[in-house]
């Protein structure tokens, strides 16, 4: 069975989410629909890639995965199918896809065979309309290049850069979780180069690099490897968000931690 995720900033008290769902249901009913999330920040689009970056990769091959953040619906903005890492994207050309244009063998399509979308499409509306039944038909087992013509240039956000220089990493919050958790622009493979005793600074403190939140005493921050393995700065019970009083773009610097320094015993 195929499957189909949706990623949107709809949120669940509007009909929305469960239009799309009709749409593709609509065209085929041999689909396994998953919801990622539909708790982006309304027009968000970066928070909208870094939640496919995250959960994109765990699906199995051929997955769909529909996301819809779109500020500029009903413009001259493209929307898009995108093939990558065996798996196939649609959405807006905005940005949203970003972190799947690293696959050297990408290919991008853009939606306008008029049979593979919605009899009516709506100007403000195009998840239901034009998304949605796109990834049902190729649910079905349609060909991404059947969607339209092929697209070299799809736009590309300006991604969160990590700089490593003098045995040091910095990057920056990009993202808050529920939970007050910052997750920032650093990876795991960047903090392996420094070795194991590692010290992180942010918002003005120096915080421990832990493995667990356990490890950190109630209330107290820390650092660890998240689950989506990036560096992620964490209050035990608590929000990291309001105790560091950090944000979005908040800098995060990762070094070496210096040992202490004994004190030479005094001559009598």
């Amino acid at each position: 069975m195929a499957v189909i995720t949706l990623t949107t900033d709809f949120g669940t008290r509007d009909t929305y989410v469960a239009e799309m769902k009709a749409a593709i249901l609509s065209i085929t009913r041999d689909v396994h629909v998953v919801d990622i999330t539909h708790e982006v920040a309304p027009h968000d689009i970066l928070e909208g890639a870094l939640a496919l970056e995250a959960a994109a990769p765990r699906f199995p091959a051929a997955t769909i995965h529909v996301a819809v953040v779109d500020p500029g619906v009903g413009t001259a903005r493209r929307g898009l199918a995108i093939a990558s890492r065996d798996q196939v994207f649609v959405g807006p050309d905005n940005g949203l896809f970003t972190p799947f244009l690293g696959d050297p063998r990408w290919r991008a399509f853009e939606l306008t065979a008029p049979e593979f979308r919605g009899a009516l499409v709506s100007r403000t509306f195009h998840g239901r309309d034009i998304f949605a039944p796109a990834a049902a038909h190729l649910a079905r087992g349609l060909e991404p290049a059947r969607l339209g013509p092929p697209v070299t240039d799809p736009v590309r956000l300006t991604w969160p850069q990590v700089r490593v220089a003098g045995g040091r990493i910095g990057g920056a919050v990009v993202h808050i979780d529920r939970f007050g958790n910052l997750v920032t622009s650093i990876h795991a493979d960047a903090i392996a180069t420094l070795g194991a005793s590692i010290a992180v600074r942010v918002a003005g403190r120096t915080l421990p690099l832990v493995r667990t939140y356990g490890e950190l005493g109630r209330g107290n921050p820390g650092a660890l490897v998240g689950s989506s393995n990036r560096l992620e700065i964490a209050v035990n019970a608590g929000s990291a968000a309001k105790a560091l009083r950090a944000g979005r773009g908040t800098p995060v610097v990762v070094s070496r931690s210096s040992p202490v320094a004994r004190r030479a015993p005094r001559r009598s």
